[in-house]
């Protein structure tokens, strides 16, 4: 299995910056696409931004030009750095990676963090 452990949620006030960090661990034999998921009370949740093995990226409009996504494949960790915060990106955020359990095994497996508190407020 694949653990993902979140950090660096808090407080920012608007217009300021947050960097997220999400490291996988655990018993496995290639992570293919990571992402970052958020869900604000009362509100379903939603993709914000992913990122392939090849570092192809995704993102959601609400946030596109604001957040960047990327990885680092040798710590098996990817970041959602996160600027010109708004009151609206307010929400629990959620590392996702699909990955596989071993060579020749060609199903995907999705494993999700425990999710990390984002508050932008003044």
């Amino acid at each position: 299995q694949v653990q993902l452990v979140e950090s660096g949620g808090g407080l920012a006030q608007p217009g300021g910056s947050l960097r997220l960090s999400c490291a996988a661990s655990g018993t496995f034999f290639r992570i293919d696409a990571m992402g970052w998921f958020r869900q604000a009370p009362g509100k379903q949740r939603e993709l914000v931004a992913s990122i392939r093995p090849d570092r192809s990226t995704n993102y959601a409009l609400s946030v596109k030009g604001r957040f960047a996504i990327s990885r680092d494949n040798a710590k098996n960790t990817v970041y959602l750095y996160m600027n010109s915060l708004k009151p609206d990106d307010t929400a629990v955020y959620y590392c996702n990676a699909d990955w596989y359990a071993g060579p020749g095994m060609s199903s995907l497996i999705s494993s999700w963090g425990q999710g990390t508190q984002v508050t932008v407020s003044s």
